[in-house]
C-alpha cells in the first residue's frame, strides 16, 4: 500500500519519491497545503477507491497516517 500512495502523491506533488517515507510530514516535508490535500484525496479515491472523510483528512500529519488509515478501510 505504501508504494500505491507514494506513487500517487508523487505524481500530484511533483516531489521527489526519496522524500516520501512513512514518517514524511504531509506539511512540513512535503508543504502540502489544504488545497493539495483536498487533490490528493480525490486522487487517493479515484486509484484506491477509498476517500478520507473531511474530519480524518485535517487530522493526518504523516504518510504513514495515510497509509495506516487507508489498510483499515480497503475495500
Amino acid at each position: 500500500m505504501f508504494e500505491k500512495v507514494r506513487d500517487i502523491i508523487v505524481s500530484n506533488l511533483s516531489c521527489d519519491a526519496d522524500t516520501v517515507t512513512m514518517e514524511a510530514s504531509l506539511t512540513e516535508d512535503l508543504e502540502l497545503d489544504s488545497l493539495d490535500a483536498v487533490d490528493l484525496n480525490a486522487a487517493l479515491e479515484d486509484e484506491l477507491g477509498v476517500a478520507m472523510p473531511d474530519e480524518v483528512l485535517k487530522e493526518v500529519k504523516t504518510v504513514g497516517d495515510i497509509v495506516r488509515y487507508l489498510e483499515e478501510h480497503a475495500q
